[in-house]
């Protein structure tokens, strides 16, 4: 009887140790999605900013507005995804620290299971990675949008 027990405290162990780069993972993924949910929270209160400007503007500045206030919908769209996708990810790397558990605990070669569930982890997060990219890079052309049009109203004057 001990030995079993020793011998289930051993794969414990082992998985254990398995599990720990996974956790790592996980806490830099919710490092990520901090980041995201803080980008998502000011493109928002950008927006709302915009959207109550618009109401007392006309002409040129409005068109200015309009299409300003729709990069920013697109961006919120961007971050969206990204928070998504990363979310799916959490989730997947906590299956995989599941799984890994029940290998060890049912004795099981669950291998097959615990890889498809890291890449498919993994593929999500490159798919977060690339909407996050794509969401600063439009936030960087609009930045230099807007800088342009200053800079012209500047000229014009």
């Amino acid at each position: 009887m001990e030995t079993i027990t020793i011998d289930i405290l051993g794969n414990i162990g082992q998985t254990v140790q398995l599990a720990v780069a996974p956790v790592f993972l996980l806490t830099g993924i919710a490092a990520f999605l901090g980041v995201l949910s803080n980008r998502l929270g000011r493109i928002t209160d950008r927006a709302r900013i915009l959207e109550r400007r618009l109401a007392t503007t006309t002409g040129e500045q409005n068109e200015f507005l309009q299409n300003e206030l729709a990069s920013l919908w697109r961006r919120i769209g961007m971050i969206n995804k990204a928070i998504r996708l990363c979310t799916i990810s959490a989730l997947l790397i906590c299956l995989v620290v599941v799984t890994l558990f029940l290998g060890g605990l049912l004795h099981a070669s669950l291998s097959l299971v615990i890889a498809f569930l890291f890449i498919s982890a993994m593929l999500a997060l490159i798919m977060a990675l690339i909407y996050f990219l794509r969401e600063v890079t439009r936030a960087t052309q609009s930045m230099q949008m807007g800088m342009e049009i200053a800079v012209d109203d500047i000229l014009k004057e």
